[in-house]
């Protein structure tokens, strides 16, 4: 169907594609793995037509193809979903869709019949998505459905997916690998951009591993398994489990009695939840996105206006629930935030100054009376920063936007854990990280733990919460449905507690 020759693409003094040669066969579904920063989304963005190759060629069935652009690309039938969506909030499903591909005449628009066709392709695929639906009212699973109803709208016939699943709950990815095989026993080729090797051994069907820019492994997926996987994308053996102690918990640092917190609308999102969570172990909260766990964590972390919470909030037996977040931090609660990019950092800042951001008026961010930054001692910081926590590039004075996501992810952990917390608030630690950062990412949330910090986890990762935790509780529609040991109790288990199965 496509097929990459020898494609080489230089940024600067990086060198993001290495003489990369990819063979994607029609009605399959491949995946493209590796760690973040090895090329797989360079390479397919210049599928895309996105980048320009600076040397190389690419051929569609057989036949040489120049793609100087998107539209070159979707005129040769190749559509591609982002990591981050591209879609207009305020606008509907088929307005979406529609843009830069509008129905009609150049003075009257033809909606209904686009919505028509937009229904019809929707029915054809079973995605279930309602062309007059207001994109800011969907859930982000929906919104992912929009982004392949937009492709397909195109007679797209090759889709390019940049970590399709980074987003979705469990339940979601099962409803989107449904979606995808439909999609190939009807003839469409798919290309997956991932890390998540159970995903890939799950829904592809050939396997291409990039490293450091270069293709070092094509396999049949039948033929493979997740430890050889992880040795090609990592270049070593890769711990696959979680390897930590018991824990040694003691007195309780948070205690969180009766609290509720209820959103703009005036429905509630957390609805009288209690817990406590002990110095030394790591209390995990498992259930599927929009249960509440997003509004807890920012709520503890004083995110969240005192107008819209009720209950206690106690920090080592000190009642905190209205003091800000500022003053939640002074005293030793640290926060790593679900979303990278509108929580935790500010992109067009430098690494240096985003690795003071919370601590910026304080030492060593501030030398002497407090008035001016210390150059000095930020650039010390961002250093021991760059240097515990591996960001790569080490370059203090790179803009954040210049760090693939994984490291991105490590700077922000980084920050946080350089307070040094006793309070760890975590939400989505390794959400679009390769494995070998999420390996790294599991050791240090571990070590900290060992150290005496208290940690609350939230992932919707089962697999992660399951295998950090030292307890676990499940939420359900704003409650806490249950507390189980993750040692001894089943996936299963605790999907239906998830759901509401049981308690």
């Amino acid at each position: 169907m496509i097929e990459l020759r020898n494609i080489t693409k230089r940024f600067g003094a990086v060198l993001a594609n290495d003489g990369v040669t990819i063979n994607v066969t029609p009605g399959t579904i491949h995946a493209i793995v590796g760690e973040n920063g090895a090329g797989k989304s360079t390479a397919m963005r210049i599928a895309y037509g996105f980048y320009t190759a600076d040397s190389g060629e690419i051929l569609i069935n057989g036949e040489v193809r120049e793609i100087r652009n998107p539209h070159d690309a979707i005129a040769l039938g190749i559509g591609m979903v982002h990591q981050h969506f591209m879609l207009v909030e305020p606008m509907t499903v088929a307005e979406n869709i529609i843009l830069g591909a509008e129905p009609g005449t150049a003075t009257v628009l033809d909606l209904k019949k686009a919505s028509q066709e937009i229904r019809k392709l929707s029915d054809e695929f079973k995605l279930a998505v309602n062309p007059e639906t207001v994109i800011e009212h969907l859930s982000v699973g929906q919104q992912q459905r929009v982004e392949l109803l937009k492709a397909l709208y195109r007679r797209a016939q090759l889709l390019i997916l940049d970590e399709p699943t980074a987003v979705l709950t469990p339940q979601e990815v099962e409803e989107f690998f449904a979606i995808l095989r439909r999609m190939r026993e009807q003839g469409k080729t798919i290309v997956i951009i991932t890390h998540k090797l159970s995903e890939v051994l799950a829904i592809s069907d050939n396997v291409t591993v990039m490293r450091d820019g270069r293709v070092v492994g094509n396999v049949k997926t039948s033929e493979t398994n997740a430890a050889e996987l992880a040795r090609l994308m990592v270049g070593r053996e890769v711990l696959l489990r979680v390897e930590k102690p018991d824990a040694k918990a003691g007195a309780a640092v948070l205690a969180v009695n009766g609290l509720s917190i209820s959103g703009r609308d005036g429905g509630k999102r957390l609805d009288n939840i209690s817990f406590e969570v002990r110095a030394g172990e790591i209390v995990g909260i498992a259930g599927v996105e929009g249960n509440g766990q997003t509004e807890l964590i920012e709520a503890l972390a004083g995110l969240i206006p005192g107008s819209h919470v009720t209950g206690s909030v106690s920090f080592e037996g000190r009642d905190i629930t209205r003091i800000d977040a500022r003053k939640r931090k002074e005293l030793g609660i640290a926060h790593v935030p679900e979303d990278r990019h509108r929580r935790g950092l500010l992109l067009d800042f430098s690494l240096a100054e985003n690795t003071i951001l919370g601590v910026h008026y304080r030492k060593p961010a501030v030398s002497g009376l407090g008035i001016m930054l210390d150059q000095k001692g930020i650039q010390q910081r961002t250093e021991q920063v760059i240097r515990d926590f591996d960001v790569r590039p080490p370059n203090p004075a790179l803009p954040a936007r210049a760090l693939s996501g994984g490291n991105q992810q490590k700077l922000i952990i980084g920050r946080e854990f350089e307070l040094p917390p006793k309070l760890l608030l975590v939400s989505q630690p390794t959400r679009g990280v390769d494995i070998g950062a999420i390996e790294f990412i599991h050791r240090k949330i571990v070590a900290l733990r060992d150290s005496g910090c208290a940690v609350l986890l939230v992932s919707a990762e089962l697999e992660e919460v399951t295998a950090l935790s030292d307890r676990l509780l499940v939420v359900h529609k704003g409650r806490i449905a249950g507390e189980v040991d993750p040692k001894v109790t089943s996936t299963q288990e605790i999907g239906l507690m998830m759901t509401g199965g049981r308690s």
